[in-house]
């Protein structure tokens, strides 16, 4: 079992369930998914720029990305039915555990003038945030990236509104600006 899995089923859960007083243990927020995405929009005129984006993704995340294609032709666009437009990966069981652990601590201390993220959430108890450099994961190797590419981490919790889910990402080790962490960090 993953370390963080662990930490959660023994502190986090307990730690959510005091705070918010819930009576069943299943009312508890938990991590369902975490989904990268990444748009190669500009890179799908070139065959060799999607498979170095394939491959970059595939080292990132540990699985082979999911191709994700138009659906309908935009001429304003140059866009195509069934073109390539964006990859995407979604991460679920000791992945997404072991990815998440390596976001809060590894990850994110190498996004330059790092102060924390900002701990907005989508209303419904998702966390997305957006990076701009893949170049940040320590997996990549450096020599070999010919262009910059950004991508979009999604973490999809059960929570039903925003403050469960930031908790319960602090709570994991996710650095947000507003409070430091406020158990001690898994692993």
């Amino acid at each position: 079992m993953s370390g963080l899995k662990e930490y959660y089923n023994s502190h986090i859960r307990g730690a959510m369930q005091e705070k918010y007083g819930y009576t069943n243990s299943m009312l508890v927020p938990k991590l369902l998914k975490v989904v990268i995405s990444m748009g190669i929009a500009e890179a799908s005129k070139d065959k060799n720029a999607v498979q170095d984006c394939i491959k970059e993704l595939s080292v990132i995340s540990g699985q082979k990305p999911q191709l994700m294609k138009a659906r309908q032709s935009i001429s304003n666009f140059k866009l195509r039915e069934g073109q390539t437009i964006g990859l995407k990966v979604t991460l679920r069981g000791e992945r997404m555990y072991d990815f998440m652990l390596r976001w809060s601590h590894v990850i994110c201390p190498r996004i330059r003038d790092f102060r924390g993220l900002p701990s907005k959430c989508d209303g419904r108890g998702n966390y997305s945030v957006g990076i701009d450099d893949q170049q940040i994961f320590p997996e990549i190797n450096l020599d070999e990236v010919k262009r910059t590419q950004g991508m979009n981490i999604t973490f999809v919790t059960s929570a039903t509104n925003d403050e469960e889910c930031v908790e319960l990402l602090r709570l994991m080790g996710m650095p947000f600006k507003d409070k430091p962490v406020s158990v001690a960090t898994a692993a």
